[in-house]
C-alpha cells in the first residue's frame, strides 16, 4: 500500500518530468525512533527516477531539479529523500 505522501511525490515527479522509470521507496521503517521520524510512517524516501530531462544535467543539477519539483515536501513535510536520477540509457 502506498501512503498519501508517496502518492503526492509520485504525482509531482510525473508531472514535472514524464519519467520513463519512477520508483518511490518508503525507507521510513529503517529510521523508526531516529531523528526526523515523525511517526507518520512517511518520513524518509528513496526516489529512483529516469527521465529524458536529465540528459543535459549533471548529478547535482538533477538532484536540484527533483527537489525543486517536490516543492514544500522535502525538509518541511518529509525529513529526508535520497535521489537516484538518470537519463535513459545510463
Amino acid at each position: 500500500m502506498t501512503g498519501p505522501m508517496a502518492q503526492e511525490i509520485e504525482s509531482r515527479l510525473r508531472e514535472a518530468f514524464t519519467p520513463t522509470q519512477l520508483d518511490i521507496i518508503n525507507d521510513s521503517a529503517k529510521h523508526r525512533g531516529h531523528s526526523g521520524d515523525d511517526g507518520s510512517g512517511e518520513s524518509h524516501f528513496t526516489i529512483v527516477i529516469e527521465a529524458e530531462a536529465f540528459a543535459a544535467m549533471n548529478r547535482l543539477g538533477r538532484q536540484r531539479a527533483v527537489i525543486e519539483a517536490l516543492g514544500d515536501i522535502v525538509g518541511e513535510r518529509v525529513h529526508a529523500v535520497a535521489i537516484k536520477a538518470k537519463a535513459p540509457g545510463e
